[in-house]
């Protein structure tokens, strides 16, 4: 081989070492302890919030999805909290919390961990300043990332959570009398008219959903209206975190009060704004069970929205608005107090 075939190979040779070492860089800059650090307070975090407001995110689910003021059973926190107590016990309140918590764990490890990713990027490793809408849009891509990972496991927690409500109609009743809005019916609990059996555990759910529903495509029904709305919310829930941080928890005041009250108000203001796009997610992702049994079947998230003003009108976008403003206060307070506080306890700042 002569010197000027030796050019090309070497030169080729250089650019792949050039290639590997700045890939290399790249993720030894990124991708560093003080990352694992995030990912895995993020998930302590995640775990720890859901938990202690289980029964009041099952409430909110139930009343998003069930027909109308007319034809739900479950109205008001206290009434339907002890509804639930008497038909199903404090396995209930926890129904559906379990594969919360296992979504939940990789949802806000993976949300906190590209937040503190992103804030890295866009400030230079700290070298400029954050504004306010850098913090936004950093938040909103790390929903977007978190939601994206994690939404097969949110929509079957989700039918896992209302599947043993008295929700369903019972077919043996319409049968009986043609005409006639028959009484629902719990799919849960032992009743005069049974309604059709349905599957309790996350791997069977699963499975029923991609059989009768359109195979894994259906484990991601609902996801646009769902990432249009998580995509503001988490960004509005980190950029108000810190600024109320930055007035509320001044150098000397920065007691555990201070922090939660942060994380209270933040929550509550971030998901008060886009709560409309809660609902029309949940509804989205329960409008194919029992092929209209809960009293709606929609086309897509345009004609759900269109639906649900027509029929219910605007109050019909927040339903189960109250119950979630109770269960967002101590939830996000919980998940950035416990947050920071795995994180100081891991070493990290």
């Amino acid at each position: 081989m002569t010197s000027s075939d030796k050019q090309p190979q070497v030169a080729k040779e250089y650019i792949s070492s050039n290639s590997r070492s700045s890939l290399t860089q790249a993720v030894t800059q990124y991708f560093t302890p003080e990352l694992a650090s995030y990912f895995v307070a993020g998930g302590v975090a995640g775990a720890a919030s859901r938990t202690i407001v289980s029964p009041l995110e099952r409430i909110k689910i139930i009343q998003q999805i069930q027909s109308g003021a007319k034809g739900g059973q479950y109205h008001g926190v206290w009434r339907s909290l002890v509804r639930i107590w008497n038909e199903e016990g404090f396995k209930g309140f926890m129904r559906g919390n379990g594969i919360n918590c296992l979504r939940i764990v990789p949802y806000s490890a993976v949300q906190f961990s590209t937040y503190e990713t992103l804030k890295k990027i866009f400030s230079s490793n700290g070298a400029v300043p954050l504004d306010t809408p850098t913090r936004l849009l950093a938040g909103a891509l790390a929903g977007i990332t978190s939601v994206s990972t994690t939404y097969p496991l949110d929509l079957v927690r989700a039918r896992l959570s209302i599947v043993s409500a008295s929700l369903y109609v019972s077919e043996q009743a319409s049968s009986k009398a043609p005409g006639i809005a028959p009484a629902l019916a719990s799919t849960y609990h032992t009743s005069a008219v049974k309604a059709t059996p349905a599957p309790h555990g996350i791997v069977s759910m699963t499975l029923k959903i991609m059989r009768e529903e359109g195979g894994v495509r259906a484990l991601y029904r609902g996801l646009v209206p769902t990432a249009l709305g998580v995509a503001p919310y988490v960004g509005l829930n980190f950029s108000c975190y810190e600024l109320l941080r930055g007035i509320i928890t001044p150098p000397g005041k920065e007691t555990a009060p201070r922090k939660l009250t942060c994380g209270a108000l933040a929550g509550s203001f971030s998901q008060t704004l886009t709560y409309p796009f809660d609902v029309l997610r949940r509804k989205m992702q329960v409008t194919a069970m029992g092929d209209g049994a809960l009293g709606y079947k929609y086309n897509g998230a345009i004609d759900a929205v269109f639906t649900i003003l027509r029929t219910e009108g605007i109050r019909g976008l927040y339903h189960g608005l109250w119950p979630n403003l109770l269960k967002v206060a101590p939830s996000i307070a919980t998940s950035f107090y416990t947050y920071e506080l795995v994180k100081k306890w891991l070493g990290t700042t």
